[in-house]
């Protein structure tokens, strides 16, 4: 069976995982890494990592207290680069896809069909006088729109409707059903894998932007888990998206059958789901009331079945 490392490339937190990052380190001293700070966003503070000298400060004072070290610079996330990434025209991309979770017990994942790809200015390359250069290796739509060469009528992304058609003539449909039956996949396991420490309330909901790199090899790997994907857009067709996408969200949670003339709830529970009844844009992905059901009758029947030499 597959598990985490299918789809999470190698990551570390800094400073606290400093010395186990060192020794990973000099297992593949020709890789590259990718930092990240924790308490920013829109690629702020992002930077490649090919040597341990670029991030002694988050080593500290080698006598020092874990607990001192941590404290003594702030806190980043350090991931395996994918350097090997699919590319289109020449240039890198990733895709922005937007997850919603409107319950983590039981666990219930929804799927936005639109979404995009977003694209680099600048063609790929891994020399090493473009290690620094932002438009070559982040796809983030706040970095790029500061490049001489950037298009403003498309903002640098293709639908994924757009996507799917041009991977499919390139590389064929069962490889492109594949590739995206790995990234639902990924996005349901993801919401499992932090379902028993997040806080559930039935009245809540969460919309997630995921943002997946697609590698030479169409396999799918997780970048991260925006909690507050941006919603400001930088075209006509961006805006019509995401206003497309705030709607159908409160479509799907709020039924118009289940709303009163004055904006009151009918049922004194408030809001049900039912996508059954709503046109929607959302795909159910995982409902784990009906995994349980099911799982369970799978345990009945195995007690029950007979051994066949009886």
């Amino acid at each position: 069976g597959r598990n985490i490392q299918d789809f999470l490339p190698q990551t570390y937190v800094l400073p606290v995982d400093y010395a186990i990052f060192v020794e990973e380190f000099k297992r593949s001293p020709h890789s590259t890494w990718i930092m990240k700070p924790t308490s920013k966003a829109r690629g702020v503070g992002i930077f490649l990592v090919t040597k341990l000298s670029q991030i002694k400060k988050w080593a500290g004072n080698s006598n020092s207290s874990s607990s001192t070290r941590s404290s003594s610079a702030e806190m980043y996330i350090i991931s395996k680069y994918i350097e090997r990434p699919l590319l289109i025209g020449g240039k890198k991309f990733d895709l922005r896809m937007y997850v919603l979770v409107t319950s983590y017990s039981p666990l219930k994942v929804f799927l936005y069909n639109e979404g995009f790809a977003r694209f680099c200015n600048t063609k790929y390359s891994t020399d090493v006088s473009d290690i620094g250069n932002r438009f070559v290796h982040l796809t983030n739509v706040s970095i790029q729109k500061m490049d001489e060469d950037y298009n403003d009528n498309h903002g640098n992304k293709w639908s994924l409707k757009n996507l799917n058609l041009y991977l499919r003539a390139k590389f064929g449909g069962h490889a492109i059903r594949k590739l995206w039956n790995d990234i639902e996949y990924m996005l349901i396991h993801s919401c499992k894998a932090v379902q028993k420490v997040m806080i559930n309330d039935r009245h809540s909901f969460e919309c997630y932007g995921y943002d997946v790199i697609i590698d030479e090899n169409l396999k799918p790997w997780l970048v991260e888990v925006n909690a507050s994907p941006s919603l400001s857009a930088t075209t006509k067709s961006d805006r019509i998206m995401k206003n497309d996408l705030l709607y159908e969200i409160f479509s799907l949670l709020v039924p118009r059958k289940n709303v009163n003339a004055n904006g009151s709830f009918n049922s004194v529970n408030g809001p049900e789901i039912n996508i059954n009844n709503e046109p929607t844009n959302f795909k159910l992905l995982y409902d784990g009331s009906i995994a349980n059901v099911e799982s369970n009758e799978t345990k009945q029947r195995m007690k029950n079945k007979q051994p066949t030499w009886r």
